[in-house]
């Protein structure tokens, strides 16, 4: 479940909420969202020290379920807190071990009938430290990164049929050959977003040939597309385009094509506000700082549809992530907590 530290405000009816997630992914790094937590604590720790209650309450939270560690259910500690669990899902969503949500939560001593005692209605902001996952900080030996917006995304399953023929006795000019035309598809889906330039990416991650025998023409292929970009306009046309040359590539080697859009998710802007405050606090700091967006999902981006929210990227060492080669130096990592410390004491310290 998610975890609370509150440092009582003067006015301890409002809430200003840091924190990040403190799940991660298997055999990931130490630092992907467990700092967002410590970062939190120590800036909560310093504002007290130095500067006694604030107006308005601070609170640090350590969020659960933010990369599907245990169950398929993203983002389960922040939609707890925004009310956007369904109760059907208690017994719906499970584990490798086939344990429902709800037996890990008697398990953990939580009742799940009171899965709604969670909601929050006091939270005035979010904000969210977090490494950035990516190497542009590192290689543009920037300080922060200052996010403007969480990418959209769309997950495409293409189908690609020919037909399925002998390798040996099949002249070239006469194949119905799927994979040659996946494989002309991929070209021309990699030229299309990289024609588009930063920050659009594609990913062509999974792939499934059917027959799938050394010696037998391909008759048919599957391949995934994980397709990204912060503006949801340009996140539509890249993905009508990229579809519409798949086919253009299928009609003109006489293959049949069908695409289906499995999974999505809009781009999300962060508080223009609260990033203008970041950018006043990392001033404050002496930092260098660069507006950016994130390629990859954060409990931010659900948080942002509900209250304001921004969040802050400390430098990641050449982009690892997802690794145990994750790392971010220490005095980065300083330098970020001091940041978000400066930037709470903007909102909570008028």
């Amino acid at each position: 479940g998610n975890l609370f530290g509150r440092l009582r405000g003067l006015d301890d009816t409002r809430t200003i909420l840091t924190g990040s997630h403190l799940d991660t992914v298997k055999l990931g790094g130490k630092f992907d969202g467990a700092l967002g937590i410590l970062a939190s604590l120590v800036a909560l720790q310093a504002l007290h020290k130095h500067l006694g209650p604030p107006q308005r309450s601070l609170e640090v939270v350590a969020l659960c379920e933010e990369e599907n560690s245990r169950f398929h259910a993203r983002y389960w500690g922040t939609r707890a807190i925004l009310g956007l669990i369904e109760e059907s899902q208690l017994e719906a969503l499970r584990d490798e071990q086939d344990i429902s949500i709800a037996s890990a939560m008697r398990a953990a001593g939580l009742p799940p009938d009171q899965y709604r005692a969670p909601i929050r209605t006091d939270l005035d902001a979010f904000l969210e430290l977090h490494i950035e996952q990516g190497r542009i900080l590192f290689d543009e030996h920037i300080d922060i990164g200052i996010v403007q917006a969480i990418t959209g995304l769309q997950h495409l399953l293409i189908t690609v049929k020919g037909r399925a023929d002998h390798a040996g006795t099949t002249p070239m000019d006469l194949r119905r050959d799927a994979l040659q035309g996946a494989a002309l598809m991929a070209v021309e889906i990699t030229r299309l977003v990289q024609q588009e330039g930063r920050p659009a990416v594609v990913t062509l991650g999974q792939w499934d040939v059917r027959p799938g025998a050394v010696n037998v023409v391909p008759a048919e292929v599957r391949f995934s597309i994980d397709l990204r970009h912060p503006d949801a306009g340009t996140l539509q046309r890249l993905s009508v385009a990229i579809q519409a040359r798949c086919q253009a590539i299928a009609q003109e080697r006489d293959l049949l094509l069908s695409s289906e859009i499995i999974g999505q998710s809009a781009p999300q802007q962060m508080d223009p506000a609260l990033q203008a405050l970041l950018i006043r606090a990392a001033g404050a700091c002496g930092a260098t700082w660069k507006a950016m967006p994130s390629g990859a999902g954060h409990d931010s981006q659900t948080m942002a549809r509900h209250l304001p929210t921004a969040m802050l990227f400390v430098p990641s060492i050449e982009g690892r992530s997802h690794s145990a080669a994750e790392e971010t130096p220490l005095a980065d990592a300083a330098r970020g907590a001091t940041v978000l410390a400066t930037a709470l004491s903007l909102l909570a310290y008028p």
